[in-house]
């Protein structure tokens, strides 16, 4: 069993929410603490009506009136002071609960996009964001407050066994109201909530296709399957928020009945003379505060079943990536990248769709990728960065595999160009330098310069600061291409994989990319570029030929493409295809390429 396998089944107590929750535990005492002497002093009122009944009426003291009500407003205002530092500590609670786990989420969510649409079904900052909203609510309250509803209880039993065991009645039979109204609502709300999620699935899927759907006339008829599978959800969320509507109406109603009726009960045992009148005033307060809440938790018994699939959920999210804690920072690499026995596919496939590859570039080297559609061209590029994992064989860089690295200073020394490109939100200059803070703006320039982007930045209405995203400007696919090019450069990765980086482009910005290419073997980068065309080839020294997801062939430009006038020339798997003399075209001399010499006494 691999470590990440044996890490996925490690227990739930290992988890960052179940570690998060726990390191708060001391403030879950304090907040326990503070509910006890609440709920204590809430027997103020029944204690001061007992007392004005029985004993101040009786004895016309105005003295005695005085001195009660004032220890009355004392103790009032002490409870008052300690609900607020409890609901205070709540919303502490629920925004540390936050902070500690919003960043990671965050992360985690990004790598689990990776593993396709499944994944992206998964929403685990709404679940964070529901956790956060309960902790911060009346729910947790609530909750603390339950456990003295049998003290209280108890309290009416010191002024008559015959109230108490009303009592006692009265709460089975909210209890019984709140448990049947759970029973009734929870196949309803699961139900709802998974059409709620199938329709807010598929309306992101057509919102990024709506091109296509609206120029072959496809909006009228998607909306009504839209409008289709949102209606199981609503109605489903109709028909549970109806019952719990229903279930917390009666029960507030009951709970008032039951309060009017231990006011008549008490009144008959006063007549009998077995019970003063106070006590039957403050029997009836004290069965209202016993009863409150059992009557909430039919309110907050809905969002805590949400909460609980909220962290259930959190728990088996962060499970699916577990975070690397043993992981030591590595030099700077220079470049030297060696792929062994390399075999893959999709994240979840079982499948591999590349097969045993095997090449070795050094820094200076360019490496072009090329084959027939599905070949697996695309998947080597997301191997190279270790955006998908191996099956078989690694891929090192500078002697240490991909899994090696801290992934974000694996991230800061790799540039890539997707097949897909994007810009995020932001500006162009930002976009270039990886939103990273505290960059030095020569660096973008530098790196848009050494693109050829440059120009085209400055022709926009606000240069580096254009806006992109959607509050921005709209740009061609190819300027969205050549922009995401100075993004890999920027920084001078010492290793760039390019997948497709021409095919948007112009003439222009093929001649760029060509230069731009050239200018990274000159500065000691290694470059993987993955294309279909021709001209990209023409700044590199090394091809690699896929065909079904096998390596057919592996050397030199001149080799690879050119067999015949070699004669050692071979087929990649041949045991000896790296030991090849691998000549490379000279590279041009540069006072920042090291390996220049080498390069040129290679060839």
């Amino acid at each position: 069993m691999s470590s990440q396998q044996q890490n996925v089944t490690t227990d739930t107590e290992k988890s960052p929410v179940s570690e998060t929750f726990l390191s708060v535990r001391r403030v879950w005492w304090g907040v326990g603490i503070l509910s006890f002497f609440v709920n204590l002093l809430m027997l103020t009122g029944p204690i001061y009506m007992l007392q004005i009944y029985d004993r101040v009426i009786s004895s016309r003291s105005m003295s005695t009136l005085a001195a009660l009500t004032v220890l009355m407003v004392v103790l009032y205002a002490f409870m008052g002071i300690l609900d607020f530092l409890r609901s205070r500590l709540l919303v502490r609670i629920g925004n540390y609960v936050a902070d500690q786990l919003e960043e990671r989420t965050f992360q985690v969510w990004l790598k689990q996009g990776l593993l396709g649409s499944a994944a992206v079904k998964r929403k685990p900052l709404t679940d964070l964001a529901r956790v956060k909203q309960f902790l911060t609510g009346q729910a947790p309250v609530t909750f603390f407050d339950i456990p003295w509803t049998p003290v209280y209880i108890a309290v009416i039993f010191m002024f008559h066994w015959v109230l108490g065991v009303f009592a006692v009645i009265g709460a089975l039979l909210v209890l019984a109201i709140a448990y049947m109204a759970d029973i009734s609502t929870r196949n309803k709300q699961e139900t709802a909530q998974a059409n709620k999620s199938k329709s807010e699935g598929f309306s992101e899927h057509c919102h990024s296709n709506a091109e296509t759907i609206i120029s072959m006339g496809m909006a009228g008829d998607l909306a009504d399957r839209w409008s289709q599978i949102k209606s199981g959800g609503v109605d489903g969320e109709l028909r549970a928020s109806d019952i719990a509507g229903s279930a917390s109406a009666f029960s507030k109603a009951f709970r008032m009945f039951l309060q009017s009726a231990i006011l008549g009960l008490g009144a008959a045992l006063a007549i009998k003379g077995e019970l003063s009148p106070g006590s039957m005033i403050a029997g009836s307060i004290i069965l209202g505060r016993a009863l409150s809440p059992l009557q909430m938790v039919i309110g907050h018994w809905r969002g805590y079943r949400q909460v609980k699939s909220s962290i259930k959920r959190l728990k088996l999210f962060f499970k699916s990536f577990p975070e690397d804690r043993n992981l030591v920072p590595l030099p700077t690499p220079r470049g030297h990248l060696k792929v062994d026995n390399l075999t893959a596919g999709p994240p979840g496939a079982r499948t591999a769709t590349l097969r045993g590859i095997r090449f070795e570039l050094v820094p200076g080297d360019a490496l072009c990728v090329i084959g027939p559609s599905a070949s697996g061209k695309s998947t080597l590029a997301r191997l190279l960065v270790g955006i998908w994992k191996p099956q078989v064989g690694n891929v090192r860089f500078d002697g240490a595999s991909l899994d090696q690295w801290m992934p974000d200073d694996l991230g800061k020394h790799i540039g890539y160009l997707p097949q897909q490109v994007s810009l995020l939100e932001g500006t162009i200059g930002e976009n270039i330098a990886r939103f990273r803070r505290n960059v030095n703006l020569y660096d973008i320039v530098e790196a848009a310069q050494a693109t050829g982007v440059h120009e085209l930045i400055l022709s926009l209405p606000e240069g580096y600061n254009t806006r992109v995203g959607e509050s921005g400007i709209v740009l061609s696919i190819g300027q969205i291409q050549r922009i995401a090019l100075a993004r890999a450069a920027f920084g001078k990765p010492p290793l760039v994989v390019l997948d497709e980086p021409n095919s948007n482009l112009d003439a222009e910005g093929d001649e760029a990319l060509t230069h731009a290419i050239t200018r990274m073997r000159e500065q000691g980068q290694t470059v993987v570029i993955i294309t279909h065309r021709k001209s990209a080839m023409e700044s590199a020294n090394k091809v690699l030929i896929l065909r079904s997801g096998s390596q057919v062939r592996f050397g030199s430009k001149e080799q690879v493409l050119n067999p015949r006038r070699s004669v050692s020339d071979r087929p990649a798997n041949a045991a000896q295809h790296n030991q090849n003399p691998n000549p490379r075209p000279p590279v041009p001399p540069s006072p920042t390429n090291p390996y220049a010499a080498q390069n040129r006494g290679a060839a």
